[in-house]
């Protein structure tokens, strides 16, 4: 969000009209942390928030941290801690008074009834009429997306459960089986690297997700429907930066979650050719995939950016360079709370899950309104026109740093 002139805290490069930008874009600066990295900031409270972190939700508008700026920098470090434990304290104050339903079970049920629905999608394509054909190919695009984005997401943060041995159990069923990756890195690579440092150049930018070479329309509307195929060749080449017990279990997990899908599509929905049974893997696997890409890229490219060795604590951080989407049914229910409309929540406490987002997201909101934190909110609408008029800017161009004068 842009500052007023004036203010301590001070934009060099884009701002957005108030709103916050997000694209992804390719690694800027420098290489990943090597494993075993600590995410910034290895205060204490930087510590609590990678192992159990709710997060802040604003209240409704654009709110300029200006004064919180002003006197954090008065008090270098010392202020921005106390903050992140003061909010810290509050929201876990909601999850001790908060029951196993609301912490685990309203997602585990979201997740159930999807694969309760399976049997339902693969019988509607034996239907030689359109309009139960179809239902059977939305049915199976939801259900293959809140497995796969939902699912593997809450997965990767362990919020599932609260058992770290059925956590991993959990990570390798949804990322590998269900999604064709692999588990390792997919939890290294988000987890560690993407919220350990968030919209820092060269690491947690989200410039994984960036194709300068493409075109606007070409990235926006066309290449999404390449996500399927591209996604286990992506995760076969990452193999190769783990160790073999893994990656041949990833590949047995791969290779059985995309036959059970064909054959399922031969032998229940009575698909008579391979050629037509893996056009429709396409078709539901790539069902929402504009929806994913565009979420992906939303929510942090076109934000501020920061140098790893300039930046600042955490809550101004994600407070910063995180945007927080309307609610949206479908999405809600594909995607999860955490990805949609709390996903500033979701940054500062990422092991909540996206029932927990949600609940927290007043608190959080109010508390940022008071201490007079960022809270970036933009319509899907509003960032879809974004990117397509600057494309050029936020997605082929290297993303400015903004200079947070006062603040370090």
């Amino acid at each position: 969000m842009p500052l007023e002139d004036g203010d301590p805290a001070r934009w060099r490069g884009q701002q957005v009209n108030g709103e916050v930008g997000g694209t992804p874009h390719s690694r800027g600066t420098g290489d990943p942390p090597p494993r075993g990295t600590p995410a910034p900031d290895g205060s204490r409270t930087a510590a609590m928030a990678e192992d159990w972190e709710p997060g802040p939700a604003l209240g409704d508008g654009d709110v300029t941290p200006g004064g919180v700026l002003q006197r954090a920098g008065q008090e270098p470090g010392r202020r921005e801690e106390a903050l992140m434990a003061e909010l810290s304290e509050l929201v876990q104050k909601v999850v001790k008074s908060s029951s196993w339903w609301e912490r685990h079970g309203v997602d585990i049920s979201i997740l159930a009834c999807s694969f309760l629905l399976l049997p339902a999608g693969f019988l509607c394509l034996r239907s030689a009429q359109a309009i139960p054909f179809l239902a059977g190919v939305l049915t199976l695009g939801v259900v293959h997306h809140t497995l796969t984005v939902k699912g593997s997401h809450l997965a990767s943060h362990n919020a599932l459960t609260e058992s770290k041995s059925w956590g991993k159990v959990w990570a390798v069923f949804f990322i590998e089986l269900c999604s064709a990756f692999t588990a390792e890195q997919a939890t290294y690579n988000h987890v560690k690297i993407h919220h350990g440092y968030t919209n820092v150049i060269g690491l947690g930018d989200s410039s994984t997700w960036k194709l300068p070479f493409l075109n606007r329309y070409v990235y926006m509307f066309i290449a999404p429907l390449a996500v399927p195929i591209i996604t286990p060749l992506v995760a076969l080449d990452l193999l190769r930066n783990v160790e073999w017990k893994a990656a041949l279990r990833t590949l047995c997990c791969m290779f059985l979650g995309l036959y059970c899908h064909y054959w399922l599509l031969l032998n229940v929905s009575g698909f008579q050719s391979p050629w037509s049974a893996l056009l429709c893997m396409l078709l539901t696997r790539s069902l929402l995939a504009h929806p994913y890409i565009h979420v992906n890229i939303f929510q942090h490219i076109g934000l501020p950016m920061f140098a790893a060795d300039r930046k600042p604590k955490r809550i101004h951080l994600m407070s910063l360079g995180v945007l927080n989407l309307p609610r949206n049914a479908l999405l809600d229910w594909s995607f999860g709370h955490s990805l949609i409309s709390c996903h500033v929540e979701h940054h500062l406490f990422p092991s909540l899950s996206d029932n927990m987002c949600l609940k927290i997201k007043p608190v959080v909101s109010q508390y940022l309104k008071q201490k007079k934190l960022p809270y970036n909110e933009d319509t899907y609408a509003s960032r879809l026109r974004l990117f397509l008029q600057r494309y050029e800017e936020l997605m082929v161009h290297a993303p400015p740093i903004t200079e947070l004068v006062g603040i370090q």
